[in-house]
């Protein structure tokens, strides 16, 4: 999450709840249609319907808003799914991610921030919070696996869901290879085959 006291930290209610709603929206269409480059502040303003002080007083920079805008993501991600399985909880993960890189926005918004990270400190440090995030509200499906006695004692249950969405990754950032369903049960599948032949203990 956002730390304390850094821009678009604070929790809205009310008005500003809907102000931060239509400027995160706005933030992340302009990211998807133009990327990095393509956002500007005084943009995000005339797109959210708002006043350009209001945006520079809540948020000030571009990193800012884009810290914002993943923290909000994170929040509004679909839940863990428990299916009492390793394998169909796993299976779930690879699914969520798969259907959001592949959608034509999400996909696209999720390139341009990654692209980003790659060179702005800031941006770094908030895709790194989203990703721990979202690895923390999955990890426990592996590690109730564990107490199953489905894995092995000692298995690093965050390198197991980092296995299962990592290759998904990869496909839309590096291969160009497509993004289906096939593609991401592989993964969940391999994950799973790794996990309990012991490949992540810790």
């Amino acid at each position: 999450m956002v730390q304390a006291g850094e821009p678009g930290s604070t929790r809205p209610g009310g008005r500003t709840a809907r102000v931060r709603a239509a400027v995160l929206a706005a933030a992340g269409d302009a990211l998807a249609e133009s990327g990095m480059n393509g956002l500007d502040l005084t943009d995000v303003a005339r797109r959210a319907g708002v006043g350009r002080t209001t945006v520079y007083r809540r948020w000030g920079t571009v990193p800012a808003l884009v810290a914002d805008l993943l923290q909000d993501m994170a929040e509004q991600s679909q839940p863990r799914v428990e299916t009492g399985s390793l394998l169909k909880d796993l299976l779930a993960n690879a699914r969520l991610v798969r259907e959001t890189l592949a959608h034509p926005r999400q996909g696209r918004l999720f390139k341009a921030i990654i692209a980003a990270a790659t060179c702005d400190e800031r941006t770094a440090r908030a895709l790194h919070r989203f990703y721990e995030v979202r690895i923390s509200e999955w990890a426990p499906c592996v590690e109730q696996a564990v107490e199953r006695g489905d894995l092995p004692e000692g298995t690093d249950a965050r390198e197991v869901i980092r296995a299962v969405s990592a290759p998904l990754y990869y496909r839309l950032l590096a291969s160009g290879h497509p993004l289906d369903e096939a593609a991401a049960e592989r993964c969940a599948r391999a994950a799973a085959v790794a996990a309990r032949a012991g490949v992540y203990m810790r």
